[in-house]
């Protein structure tokens, strides 16, 4: 079925794998170590963002079925065949999964690319990291700690750090393959189960995935991947009475309605959030190095990022300078194909999504910002928008407080430090943020005076399994990769033996 079959690819192999496994038929449910179909039969299709054709069928997920991933994932808890195994041949489990990602890295990375739309080299750059952190979390396992406590010698003081239990894992469709290993990597490594649901516009390169670990003899019920809607898989997940722990990636308002499911049982919860993402430029920045990464801020992944600068602060006296600079560069930007290796930036995941990205647009145009370039779709095949630069955009128009989710910049003029921090802190979220100054004092009064849960120092982006990523305030609940993660997947008991 699938429909790219001619596109111009570096990875001719890896291609080819892709696109058997597409041929091959339906994608089904992986559930208590069986590939099932839904119990109600049906099957939603997905398609290819850059050209509209459909890719494959994935059974439909619904509380049915997440009832028998549920069944599976708590018998294999209360087993210990997973919890209870040597922590060494846990963490070798998931060494043998980061090595299985890097022998199918090409295939991954092209199914991402055909499902999503990311520009193949990014996704097969992704691909990468989602080994990384399942290698990353391997490491972990060992490492897993309890402690003493002092007290007198009549008596012996504890604490013993579990696993959670049954963990719904809930994913975003913009970086799937990342998404996956930043929540499987460490639910796994301390010993829970889980329940995966892709999203249902992106969900090919996670079923895929899903099949590599099933073919590594992991016991059954440990991985269980239900593709699906939100509104229905994703619900009965996040209300679910046996379910332990939920983490969710996606929007704002689907956030809260996770956690008001979740006070049903009392599911402990991990958010990750919108972002309205803060990037302000300094006079005595390098302004080159600024210039060039403010530009691939907020068109990395067509902007379709939690964490994008869309939200660009130029001194004011650069505003004018800056926003011609960064208009120059945005308005070559190759656009096309994201199965060609020199395209910077493919299509938009839905048709849906792109008119709610040109809607934006008219929007800014309605409230008097300057559109400096951009703002169009891109032929009439394939949901491409213009990379769109904003300029003298005020920091209380729609543009620059609602998050997009598109390659839309907004360059908001700052007079000083303080003036800086106060539009940079005045949205709703607080996901991240960059500062780019020669000035070392500047930069680390900025990066505290920041309400963000990552902060950059003249770069933007980067990024490392060893750094948290979560929000303030709405952009989320707790944080997910790094040592944070641990706790966010164990709980802890304590002991008192009396001697």
């Amino acid at each position: 079925m699938s429909s790219s079959s001619g596109a111009q690819s570096p990875f001719s192999a890896g291609h080819r794998r892709a696109l058997d496994w597409l041929n091959s038929g339906p994608k089904r449910l992986l559930i208590g170590g069986e590939w099932v179909d839904a119990v109600s039969g049906r099957r939603f299709t997905t398609s290819d963002p850059a050209t509209e054709q459909i890719l494959a069928e994935v059974a439909e997920a619904d509380s049915a079925d997440i009832d028998r991933a549920v069944i599976a994932a708590r018998k294999a808890f209360e087993s210990s065949t997973w919890s209870g195994i040597s922590p060494h041949t846990r963490a070798r489990y998931l060494l043998r999964i980061a090595d299985t990602i890097e022998q199918h890295a090409e295939e991954l990375a092209v199914l991402e690319t055909l499902d999503m739309g990311s520009p193949v080299a990014a996704s097969l750059g992704r691909v990468g990291a989602a080994a990384d952190l399942f290698r990353y979390y391997a490491g972990w396992v060992t490492k897993i700690h309890g402690t003493t406590s002092p007290t007198d010698d009549s008596r012996f003081i504890y604490m013993l750090r579990e696993p959670m239990g049954v963990c719904a894992l809930i994913n975003a469709w913009n970086v799937p393959i990342v998404m996956a290993a930043s929540k499987l990597g460490p639910a796994l490594a301390c010993g829970n189960t889980a329940i995966l649901k892709p999203a249902e516009q992106a969900p090919l390169s996670t079923v895929r995935l899903a099949e590599l670990i099933h073919e590594l003899g992991l016991p059954p019920g440990v991985v269980n991947v239900v593709p699906g809607f939100g509104a229905t898989a994703g619900a009965a997940m996040s209300a679910h009475p046996d379910i332990d722990k939920i983490a969710f990636t996606g929007s704002t308002g689907v956030g809260k309605q996770i956690l008001q499911a979740s006070a049903g049982n009392m599911k402990k919860v991990t958010l990750e959030l919108g972002g309205k993402s803060p990037n302000i430029i300094f006079p005595d920045a390098d302004l080159d190095r600024a210039v060039d990464a403010a530009v691939i801020a907020f068109c990395r992944n067509s902007g379709q990022i939690c964490s994008a600068g869309t939200r660009l602060f130029v001194h004011e006296s650069l505003h004018d300078e800056i926003a011609q600079r960064i208009s120059a560069i945005a308005s070559q930007y190759r656009i096309g194909s994201p199965l060609r290796q020199d395209t910077q930036m493919g299509p938009l995941v839905s048709q849906r999504q792109m008119e709610r990205v040109l809607s934006y647009v008219d929007s800014g145009k309605s409230d008097g910002a300057r559109l400096n370039t951009g703002g169009q779709r891109v032929g009439d095949v394939g949901y491409f928008v213009q990379p769109t630069v904003f300029s003298n955009v005020s920091n209380d128009m729609r543009i620059a407080q609602e998050e997009i989710f598109g390659p839309v910049l907004s360059i908001i003029p700052f007079r000083d430090e303080e003036d800086a921090v106060l539009k940079g802190n005045d949205t709703l979220y607080g996901l991240a943020a960059a500062v780019w100054t020669r000035d070392i004092g500047r930069a680390h009064r900025i990066a505290r005076a920041l309400k963000s849960g990552r902060v950059w120092i003249n770069t933007y982006a980067e990024t490392d399994a060893v750094m948290s990523i979560g929000g303030y305030k709405q952009s989320g609940y707790g944080r997910e990769m790094g040592a944070e993660s641990i706790e966010a997947y164990t709980q802890t008991k304590s002991v008192l033996m009396r001697l």
